[in-house]
């Protein structure tokens, strides 16, 4: 029985600059399941990003409802939703996001400390156990300087998981790797999925997107395709 963890209705996403308006997002409803390995797909500016930014609470919606975990989280405050992102959802930049003056076990154990609710000791393990996941243990003390592209990324990839989040928001997470590289965190991010993670990843790589369970194609803002093995939504536009 499937356990819906977001529900988006009718969200639409507006930019407004000086006299223009830019329809980014036009009227998505999408439900994503507890579970679920999706990705996202579409040519440059047809919205997955910020699609993305909106399921990852960094932005808000023009208009529409957003549910998380059955939490109306559409118009909270600032500082609600700061804390939902640093509690319930990991994210996974392109660009990695490392801090360069931290090493490996204090960029994955950052995040952490803003959580009231954990102490030093209970952090000090979850930083252990999303290392040991990402097999980069033996880095804990490099900094990122001293890292490979993949390796950063493994870092970036425990740095998410380590405080157990609803969610995992994955954007173009091969995009700076070689094909070596992009295959292993790959492998890593199927991994996780087949450990129970929800996985929600934004990519241009076909290759990438067939990895995963359900594959939601967007253009202009829309979403046009729902598949989901060999079954497809075609929808209206």
């Amino acid at each position: 029985m499937t356990t819906p963890l977001i529900k988006l209705e009718n969200i639409k996403k507006i930019f407004y600059t000086e006299e223009v308006e830019s329809h980014a997002l036009s009227d998505i409803t999408l439900t994503i399941n507890k579970g679920e390995y999706l990705s996202i797909s579409g040519p440059s500016g047809c919205g997955k990003s910020t699609l993305l930014s909106l399921l990852g609470l960094l932005d808000t919606a023009t208009e529409g409802t957003y549910s998380l975990a059955n939490n109306d989280v559409s118009n909270i405050s600032k500082a609600e939703r700061a804390r939902i992102r640093n509690q319930e959802i990991g994210f996974i930049f392109q660009s990695f996001n490392l801090i360069s003056d931290l090493d490996v076990e204090e960029n994955v154990e950052l995040p952490l400390t803003y959580r009231r609710d954990i102490n030093k000791t209970m952090r000090k393990q979850m930083v252990r156990d999303a290392l040991a996941k990402v097999d980069m243990t033996h880095r804990a003390k490099h900094f990122p300087s001293q890292l490979s592209g993949g390796q950063q990324q493994r870092v970036a990839v425990a740095r998410a998981i380590a405080g157990n989040p609803l969610i995992l928001l994955a954007d173009e997470p091969t995009g700076n790797l070689d094909s070596k590289n992009a295959e292993a965190v790959m492998e890593l991010l199927d991994q996780l999925h087949a450990d129970g993670a929800t996985i929600c990843m934004v990519t241009h790589d076909p290759r990438s997107a067939e990895r995963t369970d359900r594959r939601i194609d967007v253009l202009d803002g829309r979403v046009i395709a729902d598949r989901t093995g060999d079954r497809t939504i075609v929808m209206s536009v």
